[in-house]
């Protein structure tokens, strides 16, 4: 049972395969956090608990004359605002009354066989071979008006607690919540570092670790999306941690909008750690009867290094949150048409540009963006999803089956979010774009958002894609979303909800994206907005993979991709070989690094197969063959950053190792090349120590290969790559 009960105590043990989490209902129905970390023999941890009189830390009237007992000070499972506790809270709730004092006390519990579920909403889930249970903890407001289910989800052998919260108006009046946070934890003490991964548009997912002092280290996104300037990952850790060595606590939002995440050290040297919506963009009218449902967090603990963590996390999202056919089907090697021709195209070019790639071995041709309405650039047409046949000189239908008379798939782009001044719908409707009444709008790549909490507005939208891909053969879309959201009003909610609108905003397109994969459950879905600004755990529900980055520089890739690894499988990132000169910076890299790095992936080219030299296609015939041959290893196998390529300068490595440690592929890329230059060994991980392995007719020693490591070659040109593949002996 993953879930224990001491009910003489009110102690709860979480248990999974390697941690614990626990928590403990004092004698006054305070909800006490006491333990999370390396599982151990079941004890009531509340006995570290501190009880001291702290000047200027208040205490609960019940209390008496007990000035040692305060909730300033003391660890709470789900702190609430205006509970004498100053620190961060997780909830904040204005009562009608204008008051906003709200005092939690427990009431009860619920234990349930099986994973919870979030109707409308992204979360974990268990498969037939997952152990997992449900605590759901119920606390009710001393005045009567407010209960909070903090609901808890118990994977075992994924060693992953999930967290989410359910807050109940109970009384008779209307109330607003200010904040309703997914999660928090206490720390009894500090001394950690906080990892995060900050970026911009084309720079996604770069960390940042720092170390936790007094006050708070503060994430989040208030641009309506997740975004690329922060993730909603981050990991806590302790000083010594690394990839291979030290505790480190993974806290990860499945959410596709605003979100805060904060982790702070108190007067008395304890630390608080909190991940759940933006209370910024935040406010929701709870009538008396009426419900909120807050999204999930999920928090995986590890005590052998990052590495082991990032792991923990790749195997329960690939397995346990992508869902539908393309979780495990082996998904096609694709072309992309947008850095290969952009807006000038007809049907005649990109069906020569997919003859082109199918004799080298490309299995899915993706139109992008150019294909509908009057759409020559991106100053016109979003909204206007028909097919401009004109333009292609042929039906969608006609252009589809095309494609599929080479042997190939057909994908399309759209952006339904969005919509552009310049269009049909726009004159016909320009209350469906989020836009506040008597000011201008704040225009992004020329469209405005479409207000995505109104369902009539999903409604035409849906129709409007049903009515394309109907009609045609279509395996894949590309789901992209160009801008950050602002100007958040919608016309047909009254003053009192305003702030509700962007909340209502993800639930729809969670509503949409979950239409189209009930109807189109063939059709794979990958995400998109500018490439990585919607990267997150809660897109990863509906579209089992997601455009990584708009920056398809190989080398700039390494870093992306890297801070990416932590918190997301390789499955999940959308990675492409681009042509050189490259579109964004202008380097050039060898054909065979694009690839390299391409293969850390799902894989696939972004450029013009025609303008290729003869032996660059008969490399990418290659490439294609390789990235085959080694699919399940890279897609399921276990992932290893054996450098940083921030830190180390010279070369930069990472390694895909078959779970049973049968096999392992080691890819390099490396970043500087000198004369008469130093030499570079790597040290291997996930092999079986015992055993002998082959590569290239040498036999190494799987512990040799890991304690001693392999030396690498030196480089011969600029950003030379290499692919080393291990494989253990038959009869090691």
């Amino acid at each position: 049972m993953a879930i224990l009960l001491n009910e003489e105590k009110n102690l709860f043990t979480l248990l999974t395969d390697h941690t614990m989490y626990q928590m403990k209902a004092d004698e006054w129905g305070v909800l006490l956090h006491t333990y999370y970390g390396k599982r151990t023999a079941v004890c009531d941890y509340s006995y570290l608990i501190s009880y001291e009189n702290h000047g200027f830390s208040g205490n609960p009237y019940e209390v008496g004359d007990d000035r040692a007992y305060s909730l300033d000070t003391l660890p709470q499972e789900y702190p609430s605002y205006g509970s004498g506790d100053y620190r961060e809270s997780a909830l904040k709730v204005r009562f009608g009354d204008g008051t906003t004092a709200c005092e939690l006390r427990y009431e009860g519990y619920e234990i349930q066989k099986g994973k919870y579920g979030l109707p409308g909403l992204p979360a974990v889930y268990a498969e037939a071979d997952t152990k997992a249970d449900t605590l759901i903890m119920h606390l009710k407001d001393i005045t009567g008006q407010v209960r909070v289910s903090l609901i808890y989800g118990v994977l075992e052998n994924l060693d992953m607690i999930t967290r989410s919260v359910k807050v109940e108006n109970i009384g008779e009046r209307p109330l607003t919540l200010e904040r309703v946070l997914s999660t928090s934890v206490d720390f009894l003490q500090d001394g950690y570092d906080m990892q995060t991964f900050y970026g911009r548009h084309a720079k996604e997912r770069i960390p940042q670790r720092m170390p936790l002092g007094h006050g708070m280290q503060v994430v989040g996104s208030t641009r309506g999306t997740s975004s690329h300037q922060f993730n909603p990952f981050f990991i806590l850790c302790e000083e010594r941690a690394g990839e291979e060595q030290g505790s480190c606590y993974g806290f990860s939002f499945l959410y596709s909008g605003d979100f805060y995440g904060a982790a702070s050290v108190d007067q008395m040297d304890q630390t608080r750690v909190v991940l759940g919506i933006h209370p910024d963009n935040f406010g929701w009218l709870l009538e008396a009867g009426e419900s909120f449902q807050a999204p999930e967090a999920a928090m995986i603990y590890s005590d052998g290094g990052f590495g082991l963590l990032s792991r923990r996390y790749h195997k329960a999202y690939r397995n346990n949150l992508c869902r539908g056919k393309f979780k495990k089907a082996r998904r096609p090697v694709l072309l992309n048409s947008w850095e290969g021709v952009y807006f000038d195209f007809n049907g005649d070019k990109l069906v020569q540009m997919a003859k082109e790639a199918a004799e080298l071995g490309v299995e899915l041709f993706v139109m992008d963006d150019g294909w509908f309405g009057k759409r020559e650039s991106d100053t016109s047409s979003l909204g206007d999803w028909t097919v401009n046949e004109e333009k292609l000189g042929c039906t969608l239908a006609e252009l589809s089956e095309k494609i599929h008379e080479l042997g190939m798939q057909f994908g399309i782009w759209f952006e339904p979010e969005c919509i552009s001044e310049e269009s049909a719908l726009y004159r016909e409707h320009p209350d469906w774009a989020l836009q506040v009444p008597g000011k201008r709008p704040g225009r992004s790549r020329y469209q405005l958002v479409l207000d995505f909490s109104r369902a009539d507005v999903r409604d035409h939208i849906y129709a409007q894609m049903c009515e394309v891909l109907d009609y045609a053969q279509i395996e894949y879309l590309k789901w992209d979303f160009n801008r950050s959201i602002s100007d958040i009003y919608s016309a047909v909610l009254p003053a009192s909800r305003q702030g509700e609108v962007a909340h209502r905003y993800v639930l729809g397109l969670y509503d949409l994206l979950e239409r189209l994969n009930s109807r189109y459950p063939d059709m794979m879905i990958e995400g998109c907005s500018g490439g990585g600004g919607r990267f997150d755990a809660g897109m990863l529900y509906y579209t089992p993979q997601i455009w990584c980055s708009d920056d398809t520089d190989a080398i700039e890739r390494l870093t992306i991709q890297y801070g990416t690894s932590f918190g997301y499988p390789v499955s999940a990132v959308g990675s492409h070989v681009s042509k050189c000169p490259n579109e964004q910076t202008g380097r050039m890299t060898p054909l065979e690094t694009r690839a390299t790095v391409a293969m850390a992936g799902t894989f696939g080219y972004e450029l013009d197969v025609n303008q290729m030299a003869p032996e660059e296609k008969e490399a990418v015939k290659g490439q294609i063959q390789e990235f085959r041959k080694y699919y399940d290893l890279i897609q399921d196998g276990d992932y290893y950053r054996l450098t940083d390529p921030m830190h180390n300068k010279g070369l930069h490595a990472w390694e895909f190792a078959a779970e049973d440690g049968s096999e392992a592929l080691v890819c390099a890329v490396a970043l500087q090349i000198h004369p008469n230059g130093p030499g570079f060994w790597l040290k291997l991980r996930g092999l079986d120590a015992d055993a002998w392995y082959e590569m290239d007719g040498k036999r190494y020693l799987g512990a040799a290969l890991m304690e001693g490591g392999i030396p690498v070659p030196g480089p011969r040109v600029e950003y030379e790559s290499f692919r080393m593949h291990f494989i253990r002996e038959k009869n090691a």
